[in-house]
């Protein structure tokens, strides 16, 4: 099956209900997304309620079995939806891919009971999840966390099995930190380094968990980006997700998957402002004619929708590895390193066509192009997918 971008390009898409579910995306993103973003993003606003329609549409739980009340859909299709959402407001996207992060372990990782208990309030039931890996001290060497959790008995004896986990800590950098009805959090149970890390998921209102205020930052500024302190927070083992000590390998494992929601993020942020870009060309006149007549600007915006098509094939390819059940994460990493520099790239020299009136805040490019510097940091920054890709290349670095 055929779609179009807006730019009229064809996106094959695999059936007639994928096409129909982007078809409904793009009039939710037309409707209900774009017309709030520049006030509430300028506000700070965070759209809760937006977050309960998409729910109650499917649309937090698509890449998830149905039978969960996910949406059964192929990682190929929830990328393009992600990449729609995004197009109308980054906040809103990557909210999305977020949940979906923070659902990853359970569904992965979860028993039978786990799945049946959590997972069909997370994915259609309104809650919002988190993901809690990186701490202050450590980002990219996620290895090196020091929240900790500990095995205890009501009268505070380590029992060495059964019995509550008492988790204390900080996390650092969390999207949706102070507002998120559940956690995903990566915490050390064992010795050091990446062989002591258990999964845990945490209710965001467990007694002893509290938020610092939100980070102040360049974009974005509608999605909370808030610290989490951990204070002596109980959680009953049967919230451990997975084996103890297997946390750092879930976390890997959901890592390879997010950084696909981040690239096709990054490619609708673009497309965003390419569609901008080009807009503000045909209407704009200097010297008696059209600026798109102008051929360095034509040029311009030609390279600009080529960065753009060669990431949405990367990232798709790297979905479609996915769902057949091939080795995805090196073109994973590539995909996330690609696309959100390319996003760099494109929302930089949206800003340049639109000259001066690109630098203010009349026109939504000044914006993408504070947002699209986030993505080329989060879930691993663009260092970090350097270091995958020339590792799964000529293997790991010597010590």
């Amino acid at each position: 099956m055929d779609d179009r971008t807006a730019d009229g390009v064809e996106r094959r898409l695999p059936t007639d209900e994928a096409r129909e579910l982007l078809s409904l995306t793009r009039d939710m993103a037309r409707r209900e997304i774009a017309p709030r973003a520049a006030e509430e993003e300028a506000a700070g606003i965070y759209p809760r309620e937006l977050f309960a329609l998409l729910s109650r549409s499917g649309l937090l739980g698509l890449p998830y079995d149905p039978q969960y009340g996910g949406g059964g859909q192929p990682y190929e299709v929830y990328l393009q939806v992600l990449e729609e959402l995004a197009a109308a407001r980054l906040t809103v996207g990557l909210g999305v891919s977020v949940h979906s992060l923070s659902c990853h372990a359970l569904a992965r990782y979860g028993t039978e009971e786990q799945r049946a208990a959590h997972l069909p309030a997370m994915l259609g039931g309104g809650l919002l999840g988190a993901y809690c890996l990186s701490e202050p001290s450590a980002g990219s060497d996620a290895a090196a966390l020091r929240t900790r959790a500990v095995r205890e008995t009501a009268d505070g004896a380590d029992t060495g099995g059964g019995g509550d986990w008492v988790i204390d800590g900080t996390k650092a950098w969390i999207t949706h930190g102070g507002i998120a009805d559940f956690c995903t959090v990566l915490a050390r149970t064992g010795g050091p380094g990446a062989r002591g890390i258990t999964a845990f998921l945490v209710p965001g209102d467990a007694p002893g968990l509290t938020a610092a205020p939100p980070e102040r930052k360049m974009g974005m500024k509608g999605s909370p980006t808030a610290q989490l302190h951990f204070d002596g927070v109980r959680v009953s083992d049967a919230r451990r997700l997975g084996a103890e000590g297997q946390g750092f390998a879930i976390a890997l494992d959901a890592l390879d998957s997010g950084r696909l929601g981040i690239a096709a993020c990054a490619v609708g942020l673009a497309q965003a402002a390419l569609d901008v870009a080009v807009s503000y060309a045909r209407e704009r006149r200097q010297f008696g004619r059209p600026i798109a007549d102008f051929q360095g600007l034509r040029f311009l915006l030609a390279d600009m929708a080529t960065r753009i098509e060669a990431g949405r094939a990367l990232y798709l390819e790297a979905a479609r590895l996915r769902d057949e059940g091939r080795a995805f994460g090196r073109c994973a990493a590539m995909a996330k390193l690609f696309c959100t520099d390319a996003a760099m790239q494109v929302t930089t020299d949206a800003v340049q066509v639109l000259g001066g009136y690109g630098y203010t805040a009349d026109f939504p490019v000044e914006r993408y192009l504070r947002e699209a510097k986030m993505l080329q940091i989060v879930e691993g920054t663009n260092q970090i997918q350097r270091v995958v890709i020339a590792r799964h290349l000529v293997g790991p670095e010597s010590r």
